[in-house]
């Protein structure tokens, strides 16, 4: 994967981050196509949700750069800090994020928790910002379920809510972490078809997965990651398929993808 591409939507160039003594991102560079899929896989603790959080910048770096679009922070050492509340959240609008655990409002039907940041954040006029949520839900498969509330959906319904909820804000990229892995087997395949019709719509998007398979149907690169760093990155017929690493051949092992 190259690492420095003048159209990338999403550029990250030599990050890191240490809480405390523990260097978790050691010099992270990855630069994202416009309208690509980058799926990253390694083992737990490799970093790959802390990459994640710092491209949404819930956790700060310490050093480097994340580009996003137009928006560009630079990251150094003491010095590093986070903008100001307004233009923060005008880019966590623009970088939608789905988690593992839905994190939805639980006092709030289906539909107004798609509605609530477009209210909020965006100023958008309730009656609008309904036909807009119910349109997403429809695009998720879920326009029958507008009313209920989260604690009478499944885990899969709650996370295609939370996928429209970050689509609500008119994102610029989408990142997932690991959107799939708090969810009994038979309700992941409805997760992913959303995630697979976003790649098909050209959505940029980078997913941390274990979802091997997944991964090298709807990803353009696969990056693998292990102790912080990028221990190999390409296409999935070269990374998944023909993985060069031994590190990478050992984790891929364990899947017999």
């Amino acid at each position: 994967m190259n690492n420095q591409h003048s159209d990338a939507m999403i550029q990250i160039s030599n990050l890191k981050k240490a809480f405390g003594e523990h260097v978790v991102l050691k010099d992270i560079s990855i630069a994202v196509p416009r309208g690509s899929v980058v799926a990253m896989i390694g083992p737990s603790g490799s970093g790959k949700s802390t990459l994640l959080r710092c491209l949404n910048l819930l956790t700060v770096p310490d050093l480097g750069t994340v580009r996003i679009g137009e928006r560009h922070f630079e990251f150094s050492g003491r010095k590093s800090r986070l903008p100001k509340d307004r233009e923060l959240a005008a880019f966590r609008a623009r970088t939608g994020m789905v988690f593992q655990h839905f994190n939805l409002f639980p006092h709030m039907t289906a539909v107004e928790n798609v509605m609530e940041g477009m209210v909020t954040v965006l100023r958008t006029p309730k009656a609008e910002a309904r036909a807009k949520a119910m349109a997403l839900l429809q695009k998720v498969g879920l326009s029958d379920r507008a009313d209920m509330y989260p604690q009478k959906l499944s885990g899969g319904q709650k996370q295609r809510i939370a996928i429209a909820r970050a689509l609500a804000m008119q994102p610029d990229v989408m990142l997932f972490d690991e959107a799939t892995s708090a969810l009994d087997p038979e309700l992941v395949g409805e997760v992913l078809n959303v995630i697979r019709g976003l790649a098909a719509d050209g959505m940029t998007m980078i997913l941390v997965t274990h979802e091997i398979a997944f991964a090298r149907e709807v990803a353009d690169q696969v990056v693998f990651m292990r102790d912080g760093v990028v221990v190999e990155a390409g296409p999935p017929s070269q990374v998944i398929d023909n993985p060069r690493e031994a590190a990478t051949q050992a984790f891929l092992a364990r899947f017999n993808a």
